[in-house]
């Protein structure tokens, strides 16, 4: 049973119940932000006050942005970067400022990103990165002390290499990450089935123009990247393979270790991946075929993966992200227009649905701000 609703009169915002901060304290609530796609009933960016101990959620706040796919918070909060997930001259990357007690943002201004269809966001605190998909580049845009974007410095264009002649055939960058050592950008260059890696200086806010690439197998499509809490593993899922490669990482050098299939029925849907806050469990959604999550235990010595379990979910889930306390997961489900929470079993790693569900139209992007009441420090 639903338990948390959008009550929906043109395009008002209501709570449907009481919010739990009145019987939790402000450390178990999260600053929740939400990327849709706008091509349905949709308004842009929705915000949350997510409860990480009971897994409940009251609707705060909205702002209007065309397909706000991937967002990202900065470290501090204060400010959201959203990208607009356009096919043309229109592709933007957005700055907000961001009042995660209200859930109020205030757009502060619009960069177009040069590249279309960008689809992932990431920042260090002195720039941000999109990849943009169908442009097969990443874009680099300097911050202002005030959060604002100035507009983008650099382009890095991806290659088309791949022997998919329909999704390879052009280029496409898929993520952009910093590494935990912020001294490297890796990005998934998808249609040439490899990773690239740009230094970054610390003295200039553009990356290395020539980057390194490391070589993965063909006909993989790599899509998004992430690394271990420790910094001393990555993981990249695969869309077209459908597989998890592990990396052990050093000053920049991901080295493989591991192939295993998280996408067991060749569906070439394969989206996101996640580690658990404490690096035990590693998580990844497949689509297009068997909706779901495949869910691996991580060995923590040497960072190799074991298949452990699977939990379908609802339709396309394009995103998921798992609660600062690793208590819950939640999924995204594009297609379902639901986002579906569930109860991580923190010894075993699999998953219960709660059945507190958050109905959102076109859902593709889930994001924690920090806690309320923890966030005190200026950084961007």
């Amino acid at each position: 049973m639903k338990t948390l609703l959008f009550c929906m009169l043109g395009l008002g915002l209501t709570a449907c119940g009481s919010s739990p901060k009145n019987a939790h304290s402000n450390q178990d609530e999260l600053a929740m932000l939400v990327g849709t796609y706008t091509n349905g009933s949709s308004k842009g960016i929705y915000t949350f006050r997510f409860n990480q101990e009971t897994g409940t959620a009251v609707p705060l706040s909205s702002a209007a942005l065309p397909n706000p796919s991937y967002l990202v918070p900065s470290e501090n909060g204060k400010f959201v970067y959203a990208v607009s997930e356009m096919n043309n001259s229109t592709a933007a990357l957005s700055s907000f400022s961001f009042d995660k007690e209200t859930g109020e943002l205030r757009l502060l201004n619009t960069v177009p990103t040069l590249g279309a269809d960008p689809c992932y966001v990431a920042t260090n605190g002195r720039e941000v990165l999109t990849a943009n998909y169908s442009g097969g580049t990443m874009s680099v845009f300097p911050l202002q002390k005030d959060g604002t974007l100035a507009p983008a410095d650099t382009l890095f264009q991806g290659e088309a290499t791949g022997p998919d002649t329909i999704r390879q055939a052009t280029p496409h960058i898929h993520c952009t990450v910093f590494s935990p050592d912020r001294k490297y950008i890796f990005a998934t260059d998808f249609s040439a089935d490899r990773i690239l890696r740009f230094v970054v200086h610390p003295n200039n806010p553009i990356p290395q123009t020539s980057p390194e690439a490391v070589d993965i197998e063909a006909d993989s499509g790599p899509r998004h990247l992430t690394f271990s809490p420790d910094g001393k593993f990555a993981y990249l899922i695969t869309e077209l393979s459908g597989k998890v490669i592990a990396f052990s990482y050093n000053d920049g050098r991901l080295k493989q270790i591991q192939t295993i299939t998280a996408d067991t029925v060749a569906a070439r849907g394969s989206a996101d991946i996640h580690l658990s806050p404490d690096g035990k469990y590693l998580y990844a959604s497949n689509r297009l075929k068997e909706d779901g999550i495949a869910i691996f235990a991580v060995n923590p010595e040497n960072g190799t993966l074991a298949k452990v379990g699977y939990q379908p979910t609802g339709i396309h889930p394009r995103n998921f992200n798992i609660t600062p306390n690793g208590k819950y997961l939640l999924a995204a489900c594009r297609d379902s227009n639901v986002i579906q929470v569930y109860k991580r079993n923190e010894v075993t790693g699999l998953l219960e649905d709660t059945h507190q569900d958050i109905v959102v139209d076109m859902p593709v992007c889930i994001q924690f701000g920090n806690y309320s009441a923890r966030t005190k420090d200026t950084k961007n």
